[in-house]
């Protein structure tokens, strides 16, 4: 049975719509591809962040919920998202983040890679991970961003779960989605899909004794994996539920069809569809530029225009 071949997107919950779009925009040189509602609470955006033509794999995405409490860590969470930089660069981004006022600690090595962390301004934990694989990867520059192109960040680079008792997640990950282990470093555990490298992993540690993590603003929603397409989707699906995970129907989301089910652990799982993709609603010239809704939900566009916050052009936009 084919696993997943990788993440496709990783979704967070947000504050303020525009201070978001402010600091992935930017600050961290994302482009926003498609700007559009959360289809299960229309009433919110669902903004997306990637590289200039929304690839499978670089994309991160937000849920701008500002009326919730800040989210808390524990197991059955995921606690940080990476994101893949060109090798050499986090000098750079130290500098770019000192800049505008950025939290962040100093630049340390996991599993012999150069890593800077750093909070976004609603409290999401980011890294900024050096990769020479992701220089390999499928990616489209943005021209016109604020970063120059040879330090953009490349896409996704892995994430980080924190769980009560590893051995159920890891028999899941590697039984059902097809990982394997990759290293053990300083309790962390390295799980890699399909090769294991670049936008392909998690990194997993027990916590015994933490209490139970839950959603906030600046919280991670979900991991979203990626398969190949419908049928692939569906072999998973099978597996996923023979191993009574219980996973949802298969959901149109318009611009890739998905399914959702927790891991043993607690975190929010996603299979994704690699297409149809961003561009099949607007021309990629344009990705982000307007509000974009799906079919189903065009006859609520005036209610739905009333409830948005107003989103201007990100600042700072300096190179």
């Amino acid at each position: 049975m084919r696993g997943v071949t990788g993440l496709h997107h990783v979704t967070a919950i947000a504050g303020p719509a525009q201070q978001n779009l402010n600091f992935y925009a930017g600050v961290l040189g994302m482009r926003l591809v498609k700007k559009s509602v959360n289809q299960d609470d229309p009433g919110i955006y669902h903004l997306f962040y990637a590289d200039a033509e929304g690839h499978p794999g670089t994309d991160l995405t937000f849920f701008p919920w500002s009326q919730l409490a800040p989210g808390r860590e524990g197991h059955g969470s995921s606690t940080e998202v990476s994101l893949a930089v060109p090798p050499g660069s986090l000098e750079f981004w130290g500098k770019r983040f000192d800049r505008y006022g950025v939290t962040m600690t100093r630049i340390e090595t996991r599993f012999g890679g150069r890593v800077l962390p750093l909070t976004d301004p609603h409290g999401l934990r980011v890294a900024l991970v050096e990769s020479e694989d992701a220089l390999t990867r499928r990616f489209t520059p943005w021209d016109d961003g604020p970063v120059a192109v040879e330090r953009q960040i490349r896409g996704l680079e892995g994430a980080r779960l924190i769980e009560r008792d590893l051995e159920p997640t890891t028999t899941f990950l590697t039984g059902v989605l097809g990982f394997k282990h990759i290293a053990t470093e300083r309790g962390w555990h390295r799980y890699g899909a399909a090769d294991g490298r670049s936008g392909t992993y998690v990194d997993l540690q027990a916590a015994p004794e933490s209490r139970r993590g839950a959603w906030g603003v600046g919280s991670i929603h979900h991991l979203a994996w990626r398969v190949d397409d419908a049928a692939h989707q569906l072999e998973l699906r099978h597996a996923i539920d023979n191993a009574g995970r219980r996973p949802t129907p298969v959901i149109d989301r318009f611009w890739f069809e998905s399914v959702y089910f927790l891991e043993p652990g607690g975190v929010l799982f996603e299979l994704a569809t690699d297409g149809p993709g961003f561009s099949v609603d607007e021309d990629p010239k344009h990705l982000g530029e307007s509000l974009v809704l799906p079919p189903w939900l065009q006859p609520q566009r005036a209610a739905i225009e009333s409830m948005l916050p107003s989103l201007h052009a990100p600042t700072p936009v300096t190179r």
